[in-house]
């Protein structure tokens, strides 16, 4: 495993400035996060859409695996008045201040999305190199 630090600046989109910092690895995760956000763009559980929150965001936590098929990450985030919320992380959650992001790439391993047909998803399918 090989540490992956990233800074992401103001007004980068979250996911969209993961998925091109790590294109070109076969496989990594994001392994943790803190930063702010003026747009949170989060899928709940169980909802086909996401939903779009504005103002001042504390990211709290963020993780996810990253793969040539794009980022699969959940975060929590924060409001002004403290109210948590957390979810699938969707395009167009954009950075306020900061996004600082611990990854790490597996250089002897790969990554793709699979449909699982127990699921009904595209899932993690990890192979060896």
């Amino acid at each position: 495993m090989q540490a992956f630090p990233l800074r992401l600046l103001p007004g980068d989109d979250l996911r969209g400035a993961i998925e091109t910092a790590l294109a070109g690895q076969d496989a990594a995760f994001v392994l943790q996060g803190i930063g702010s956000l003026s747009v949170v763009r989060l899928r709940f559980a169980g909802r086909p859409q996401a939903d779009e929150f504005r103002g001042d965001y504390e990211i709290l936590t963020i993780a996810g695996s990253v793969s040539a098929d794009g980022a699969h990450l959940h975060m929590s985030v924060s409001d002004a008045d403290g109210l948590v919320l957390g979810g699938h992380v969707a395009p167009g959650c954009i950075v306020r201040t900061t996004a600082e992001l611990l990854a790490a790439t597996l250089p002897g391993h790969a990554f793709t999305r699979e449909h699982d047909p127990a699921t009904g998803y595209p899932e993690l399918a990890i192979r060896a190199r």
